[in-house]
């Protein structure tokens, strides 16, 4: 029988003549529908952001004219009030962004500490510079176009607020601005923009980080390590080579919390060699203090990107904790996504009191390198104080709830609840019953205590801000 064919147009590279048959063509033009009908929905789309930009920048125009004009003569002083910069748009073409000149004077700093330097900006959102959500419009030569990432970024309008502004104020921003803008860049859609639109109220809130940051920060005298992810990944991988055992805490507004009552608890915290700030409550606390934190570097987002760092390292995991079955199911969760990282041994928590010596030679002989112990604050943090010497590992922390997310036994609170702080929120719904003193009464408890600290100086047991108990 004649095979049945047909003639095509022909594109680069593909077959010449008549090769195709009936249900080559038919497969084909299901794919070139599907493409078109994707480009047709995400023109849509567009049209759709475009129109609501448009709408926008007219209302918040007439709206803000009046201010804008008092703005206009406030700064105007034998010159042109308004101010550009060359900015890059969407496909790399450059547009002046508008701005008013702030100047030197009471009224100048008044403008822009208020933000009324920026409304002009609104004219390029109306032009179709700019849009109200996108990537920050970048200088020229601040993201090389050539990059792959940069070339996604620029696939859309630049904005006046963006996905990394948000994560930047949350505290929770890790990797880089790149690729915050390359993942907006790619799930760009317009109900997405009003999330973010919606994210960016309770966020300002939160303040921006600005100056010089201390590396050590003093919070209820508590004093904590001010770094971001990546060199809190760094630091520990540093201890991990190294020939001592060392001690890592986390300090959120629970554990702070407990180190104003128990002495115990207190003492070991501040004598341990790394203190890391974990939670919203504790950025509030540097914010109300004066003492910004850099990022919150809590130990679930730091989890995973400890276990790529160690992957074919040679370093190795004991997990330690939780209820029977959870640290095994961390361990198979680590072993299905990070295949080369090494888990010498786990253990779960509920273990008799007189098998602990037998617990800890376990641990001591699984040649593990770091020991994470997830007993609760603040039993795990003063059990490692107490057997550092024993375990026979370079590095134990306490991680407090780990396991249970990673074993899937609880289910994380998504992205934008992070980003807007409220992720102590998330964790009341899902456990109410245990956890509803711990975050309403205890956050309530917590900023008492930074205001007592902030106008009389009042931190616990008596402690000056910043002095390490040793030899007690």
């Amino acid at each position: 029988m004649q095979k049945t064919t047909a003639t095509v147009s022909r594109s680069a590279g593909e077959p010449i003549g008549d090769a195709y048959s009936p249900a080559d063509l038919a497969m084909r033009r299901r794919s070139r529908n599907s493409a078109s009908f994707r480009w047709r929905i995400a023109s849509l789309s567009d049209s759709i952001k475009r129109t609501l930009d448009v709408c926008m920048s007219l209302v918040l125009l007439a709206l803000l004219l009046p201010l804008m004009v008092a703005a206009t003569l406030f700064v105007k002083s034998g010159g042109s009030a308004l101010t550009t910069v060359t900015r890059i748009g969407a496909w790399g073409e450059p547009f002046q962004l508008l701005g008013f000149r702030t100047g030197s004077g009471r009224a100048g700093r008044f403008i822009a500490r208020t933000g009324i330097h920026t409304l002009p900006a609104l004219f390029n959102v109306l032009k179709g510079d700019l849009s109200f959500i996108g990537p920050r419009a970048v200088a020229p030569g601040e993201v090389s176009a050539r990059e792959q990432l940069a070339r996604r970024r620029f696939s859309v309008r630049p904005g006046l607020l963006s996905l990394w502004w948000i994560r930047k104020r949350a505290n929770i921003d890790f990797g880089t601005e790149l690729d915050a803008d390359t993942e907006y860049a790619s799930t760009q859609t317009v109900k997405g923009d009003l999330g973010i639109a919606l994210r960016a109220v309770p966020t300002a809130l939160y303040g921006s980080r600005s100056g010089v940051l201390q590396d050590k920060v003093v919070i209820q005298g508590i004093p904590i390590d001010n770094v971001t992810m990546g060199e809190a990944i760094d630091d520990l991988m540093e201890l991990a080579a190294g020939d001592k055992p060392k001690q890592i805490c986390y300090v959120n507004a629970h554990c702070a919390n407990v180190a104003w009552k128990d002495a115990d608890y207190f003492k070991v915290v501040t004598n341990s060699e790394r203190i890391w700030a974990d939670g919203i409550g504790v950025k509030l606390a540097g914010k109300i203090l004066g003492r910004q934190i850099k990022q919150n570097v809590n130990g679930t987002d730091l989890f995973p990107r400890l276990c790529e760092a160690i992957a074919g390292t040679g370093d190795s995991l004991y997990l330690l904790g939780a209820k029977p079955g959870v640290a095994e199911d961390v361990k198979n969760w680590i072993t299905e996504r990070y295949p080369n990282t090494n888990v010498a041994g786990f253990q779960d928590g509920y273990y008799a009191k007189e098998d602990e010596p037998e617990v800890i030679a376990r641990i001591a002989a699984s040649g593990a390198t770091i020991l994470m112990v997830a007993f609760g604050v603040p039993r795990q943090d003063i059990w490692i104080g107490e057997n550092l010497d024993k375990l026979g590992v370079n590095v134990a922390m306490g991680v407090g709830g780990l396991f249970d997310f990673y074993s899937g036994r609880i289910d994380r609170a998504p992205q934008w609840v992070r980003e807007i702080g409220f992720e102590w929120l998330f964790r009341v719904l899902q456990e109410p019953g245990r956890m509803w003193r711990r975050y309403f009464v205890g956050n309530a408890e917590f900023l008492i205590h930074v205001w007592q600290e902030k106008f009389f100086g009042k931190t616990p047991h008596g402690r000056k801000a910043g002095v390490k108990v040793t030899g007690e």
